[in-house]
């Protein structure tokens, strides 16, 4: 890999990475309301409801608990993410111009790089936003009773207690859900190519970028979500269901809505992430090449 290629890369994984940081910590008690309402039974069953219900019974640190993994594990897996990603388009773009196929596939293998590598942090990130939470549901809350100092602390017990499967406990569901930032990414690419070619610059408004991202993670969003509840089950109670079997489960005792169980706050939370996060990559990456005397190679 040349030095060139390399710095581009590098360019859209610190993009990345500050985007992504930066719209977690805004929207993280959103984050918080949308993995309860996917493990937990309690009667809250809309985002502001589970909300007031947190900060009730655990206060404003509830909101935020498990704040610090979070950051890390965003921090890692969007660094992987986007420098694969841009990695892979690189070498494609040597050869030919990137279209929607093209984007749909390497933000899938990208996904597919990204899940592997970060699978046991995004457990312990599940199981620390959790522990010490007052949960309803036996299993849930006998798993947030136990505690971890932090994320070595917690990769260490996962693994001494329940064995270094557990780190990658939720790994199937999180495969197929690569399918989330492949279609994400895919619209988002095609979004920007039709606005880069109906405005005549490569450089578009914070406003469209904004927009873009909202409407690329919706419909990744709603194609997904049922498998994001198992991956989120998955990851946070011990016991490995096959991905068919947890999802015969989850409509066995919760019926079909319970496919789409916390969906209100996963789009509140994870449409505005998307939104702000391609805001702030976009403009800090073109910020970079404009100081470092660059083009970027769309």
């Amino acid at each position: 890999m040349t030095a060139s290629s390399n710095f581009t890369n590098v360019a859209h994984a610190v993009s990345g990475v500050v985007g992504g940081a930066t719209a977690m910590v805004i929207l993280y008690p959103l984050e918080i309301a949308r993995t309860r309402l996917q493990i937990d039974d309690s009667k809250s069953r809309s985002t502001h409801k589970i909300i007031l219900e947190i900060l009730k019974k655990e206060g404003i640190n509830g909101l935020y608990r498990g704040l610090g993994p979070m950051l890390t594990t965003i921090a890692v897996s969007s660094f992987v993410y986007f420098y694969t990603y841009n990695g892979l388009k690189l070498i494609v773009l040597r050869e030919a111009k990137t279209d929607v196929l093209t984007d749909l596939v390497l933000a899938f293998a990208a996904a597919c790089v990204n899940v592997m590598v970060t699978s046991p942090m995004w457990v312990v990130n599940t199981r620390m936003k959790l522990q010490g939470a007052k949960l309803t549901r036996e299993d849930a809350a006998k798993q947030a009773k136990v505690q971890y100092k932090g994320m070595l602390d917690a990769l260490y017990k996962i693994s001494r207690n329940e064995g270094l499967k557990s780190l990658w406990s939720g790994t199937l569901p999180s495969l197929v859900l690569s399918t989330n930032p492949a279609v994400q990414f895919m619209v988002y690419g095609a979004l920007k190519r039709y606005m880069q070619l109906l405005s005549n610059t490569a450089e578009l408004s914070g406003a469209t970028y904004f927009v873009m991202g909202a409407v690329a993670k919706m419909v990744a969003t709603f194609v997904t979500y049922p498998i994001q509840i198992i991956q989120t089950r998955s990851r946070f109670t011990e016991g490995h269901k096959g991905l068919f079997t947890a999802l015969v489960d989850l409509v066995n005792e919760y019926g079909l809505c319970g496919l789409y169980r916390g969906l209100g706050a996963k789009l509140s939370q994870t449409v505005l992430n998307s939104a702000i996060m391609f805001l702030l990559y976009e403009k800090i990456l073109h910020f970079i090449f404009r100081v470092m005397g660059r083009t970027i190679e769309n």
